[in-house]
């Protein structure tokens, strides 16, 4: 396909973004055709993405993340805009860095950073936190928060996070509130729900999340209800270093529509009872259903290769929970893939950007896994 030839046949005015047992109906898979799709301008992995609607197109946005290298030299502070009319990348202006961060050993300033977290709310995007890598291998979680106009490639600084995480999710409500739910703060993870509201510019707590505190969780919302599952937990030992875990859960939050503060949290039966790390996750507005994608059974660390020493590898499943039915439907993708911030729903079609393969391959396409058709 030429660089200017359409993935999508129309621009529907459907779109979702969506930042995983009970057995339904199975999803019919379309077949992957990653050339259909331009490439990025480079290979990223664990990169925040948003789907931007303007007047008159649709934008795919990837922000920071890991290059093919796998190191603290590859740690991007890259932007890449897609539009999805020309089926045509290009490069953003790059992502700031509000609060500086040296390198104790090279004395230089760090602006990459890893496991931000992004949502599109009409024209902006909005990008949160995430940590940096120095060259003694310490990290530090960010504080910031920035919009992104896509038209105009053009940051705005916002308001810092009360308490800096990565590896959480953000969550969009009614246009005008951004839940981050759960995540790693430095030193360990926290259990917060912190909510930022658009319009004020402030930030406030909700309802702590109920479970074991998490990184790498996925979870998506449908109008006032969301769903969060697995992710990784820490363990504290007696004679040796701590250790992370997989966890294995899922919580349906349904939030007060008097009051956004306050979260009504439920369990979730699993649906496969193992976890995965890093999926995309997202949700199908029309339908009332979550989505989650890939991951890895096995947590790692941000090169790829688990806490355990053993390389990790994705996964092809894809979860399915009906918000109507209260039943899981689970499938496999042809393509398997991990290390992911969010999945992107547009035009019927469930898409992944960048990520890793097979071999902690880093990824340098859009990967199409599936559509919103159910079989009968």
């Amino acid at each position: 396909m030429t660089q200017n030839s359409h993935p999508f046949k129309k621009i529907s005015s459907r779109l979702i973004f969506l930042s995983a047992g009970l057995l339904g109906y199975s999803l019919s898979i379309a077949p992957i055709n990653a050339e259909s799709f331009a490439p990025l301008l480079e290979p990223v992995s664990n990169n925040a993405v948003a789907l931007v609607q303007t007047k008159n197109n649709h934008y795919i946005v990837s922000f920071s993340g890991l290059g093919s290298k796998k190191d603290y030299t590859d740690v991007l502070n890259k932007t890449f805009v897609y539009d999805v009319t020309r089926n045509k990348w290009h490069q953003g202006s790059n992502i700031p860095m509000q609060t500086p961060v040296v390198d104790k050993r090279t004395k230089k300033d760090i602006t990459g950073r890893l496991a931000s977290v992004a949502t599109g709310v009409g024209e902006l995007a909005y990008v949160f936190g995430g940590y940096t890598v120095a060259s003694d291998h310490a990290e530090i979680s960010v504080p910031d928060v920035y919009s992104y106009d896509v038209k105009h490639d053009k940051f705005i600084v916002l308001a810092p996070m009360p308490v800096p995480v990565d590896d959480s999710i953000a969550l969009s409500y009614k246009g005008q509130y951004i839940y981050l739910v759960s995540g790693w703060h430095n030193d360990g993870n926290v259990n917060l729900v912190q909510l930022y509201d658009i319009r004020n510019n402030t930030w406030s707590q909700a309802t702590p999340f109920p479970g074991k505190p998490v990184f790498g969780q996925a979870g998506a919302i449908l109008n006032s209800t969301m769903l969060v599952c697995d992710g990784v937990t820490t363990t504290i030992h007696q004679y040796k270093r701590r250790s992370y875990s997989a966890e294995t859960a899922c919580y349906q939050g349904d939030i007060n529509t008097n009051n956004p503060n306050k979260i009504d949290w439920r369990i979730v039966p699993h649906p496969t009872g193992i976890a995965r790390y890093r999926m995309a996750s997202g949700a199908d507005k029309a339908k009332k259903e979550f989505i989650f994608v890939g991951g890895s059974d096995n947590p790692y660390n941000y090169n790829g290769i688990g806490y355990n020493q053993n390389p990790s590898q994705p996964d092809n499943q894809i979860w399915r929970y009906s918000l109507m039915d209260k039943k899981w439907s689970v499938t496999t993708s042809n393509q398997q893939t991990m290390d992911h911030r969010g999945l992107i729903v547009f035009d019927g079609k469930l898409l992944t950007v960048g990520g890793m393969g097979k071999n902690q391959q880093v990824l340098d396409k859009i990967y199409q896994h599936g559509s919103l058709v159910q079989s009968k």
